[in-house]
């Protein structure tokens, strides 16, 4: 199996479960949506049916949409039922009028959402902005939290990159003067050339997405090309997130991780353009309990490029914190 655990410690071998799994189809759709409304806060989410006493909450990245968790969550299905979010400004969950966007923002109202739910301590998983979410959810709401699956952490990364770029022209649109003219060109993109770029930019190998998972990244490109809120959303998100970045002291995010005491696993893949796969180490040395697993030939996305290799290790996780093993 293509995983690497071979690495120094304090870091350990990640168990992966051998439970069994049902084979991933790229074909299925993706799972049925409702607006869900908790302690004043409705965000639209996808609901898995599954076994167990402790729900798996599924919490996306920047630009990204509850539906980027189909795959792993059907894989996780028989073992717990899942809820995954769309972010308040993102998928179909509209934002409340004046909403800041800022990490801290996002990270209270998914917490504020799910404590109204009554669920008590969830699984939660998370990728990239999500994870930088959950990384302050976890710290200051630990009580909501029984285990931590972290995906590609945006954890700070001011690396100059411009393969982190779905289209290097976004830099010019930012530009005084010739930016109006290339942000009229960029608008004239087409769902699909999105879809295909996102994809290009999120995974080490593309041509492993289905034709019907490229349909509907694009579909809802086009959704949000109609929706007010989307565009302020992802940019606002952008600024909060680096701004959580550039944030010292007690805020800093690597002085969160060591207050989350739950079982926590990182898995990271060793070609993801966006956040690099060498702050991994330090992510999981950080939590008290955590452990990392890197996955060779995967980009941003492993939840999406290998879902059944993070299904098994996710499983090993809530395994081994059932049984006090991990």
């Amino acid at each position: 199996m293509d995983v690497v655990t071979s690495l120094p410690a304090p870091i350990t071998r990640v168990p992966l479960s051998s439970a069994t799994l049902p084979p991933v189809d790229q074909s299925s759709p993706a799972w049925p949506g409702e607006d869900v409304e908790s302690n004043g806060i409705t965000l639209h989410v996808r609901r898995t049916p599954g076994e167990g006493d402790v729900t798996a909450v599924y919490v996306h990245g920047l630009g990204g949409s509850a539906t980027n968790w189909t795959d792993l969550a059907g894989q996780l299905a028989g073992h717990a039922p899942g809820i995954a979010v769309d972010l308040p400004g993102f998928g179909r969950s509209q934002p409340p009028a004046g909403y800041p966007y800022t990490i801290d923002a996002h990270a209270d109202a998914v917490a504020n959402w799910l404590r109204g739910l009554e669920l008590g301590p969830v699984h939660l998983l998370a990728n990239s902005m999500g994870g930088t979410i959950c990384i302050h959810l976890a710290a200051r709401h630990p009580d909501l939290v029984r285990t931590l699956t972290m995906i590609s952490p945006a954890v700070p990364d001011l690396r100059p990159d411009p393969r982190r770029m779905s289209d290097p022209r976004m830099v010019l649109a930012m530009l005084p003067v010739i930016g109006n003219g290339v942000r009229r060109q960029l608008a004239q993109i087409s769902p699909r050339q999105r879809a295909t770029q996102m994809l290009n930019l999120c995974f080490a190998d593309p041509s492993g997405v289905s034709q019907e998972r490229l349909e509907e990244t694009a579909n809802e490109y086009a959704e949000r090309a109609k929706q007010a809120w989307a565009n302020p959303a992802l940019a606002q998100s952008t600024v909060g997130l680096i701004r959580s970045w550039l944030a010292g002291g007690s805020r800093s995010v690597w002085r969160q991780l060591p207050h989350i005491a739950v079982p926590s696993l990182v898995v990271w893949g060793t070609e993801d353009k966006l956040v690099s796969v060498r702050k991994a180490p330090r992510t999981a040395e950080l939590l008290p309990r955590g452990k990392l697993l890197v996955l060779p030939r995967t980009g941003h996305v492993a939840q999406m490029e290998r879902p059944a290799t993070v299904a098994r290790a996710v499983l090993g996780l809530w395994e081994g914190a059932r049984d006090g093993t991990w």
